[in-house]
């Protein structure tokens, strides 16, 4: 299994019920016994996405079960037994959030076992021509076309700065597939988020400057 949490997008009350799961009658509105995150990853991997958003109270639960490879329902007494590959992902600086007592230090180095940083986008451009095919190709499927970038386009997109990083570049792919009038996207197609002419953005970002 491959579970996927964003720590961000689940509000704050229901964040421990997801992760950990919960009983039937454990609180209001728990109709059935709920398997978490973490039972469904049972065997396999859960990807804790945005752990710097995860609430202060809860850090410590999580360490246990990180720990001891062991957790409880929410309102329920078992010791249910896990065998899960934790991966977690944040762009917060999770060292200084740490020094300012927002993030604990035990579960800051609980999860660096194997610390990987990514560099933003645009310190490593080298990577965006095989990216802004994967995603091109991934619409064309949708579409039953084969579709590609006319060499300028691909330039501009070498170009931008890319503040946005991976997410930006998608959206500005996606965009730019739907205004094409054809299967080729050209650099007129392209539409920058930060820029309020797409052409003018994209001719100067095509000739450095």
């Amino acid at each position: 299994a491959f579970v996927v949490l964003d720590c961000f997008a689940i509000p704050k009350d229901l964040i421990e019920s997801t992760l950990f799961g919960h009983e039937k009658g454990s609180f209001t509105g728990a109709v059935a016994q709920h398997q978490g995150c973490f039972e469904q990853a049972h065997g396999g991997t859960i990807f804790l996405d945005e752990i710097g958003e995860l609430d202060i109270n809860l850090q410590p639960k999580l360490l246990r079960v990180l720990e001891n490879r062991e957790l409880k329902r929410v309102g329920g007494d078992r010791v249910i037994k896990i065998d899960v590959r934790v991966v977690a992902a944040t762009n917060r600086d999770l060292r200084q959030m740490v020094n300012q007592s927002t993030f604990r230090e035990d579960l800051y180095f609980r999860l660096s076992v194997i610390h990987v940083e990514m560099p933003p986008l645009r310190e490593r451009k080298e990577d965006i021509p095989a990216l802004a095919d994967v995603f091109l190709r991934e619409i064309g499927a949708r579409r039953n076309m084969a579709m590609a970038f006319a060499p300028d386009a691909l330039a501009s997109l070498q170009a931008h700065s890319w503040p946005g990083n991976v997410r930006e570049l998608k959206n500005v792919i996606e965009r730019a597939a739907s205004l094409t009038e054809g299967a080729l996207v050209q650099r007129s197609d392209l539409m920058f988020n930060r820029d309020t002419s797409a052409r003018s953005s994209s001719a100067s970002s095509a000739n450095g400057n």
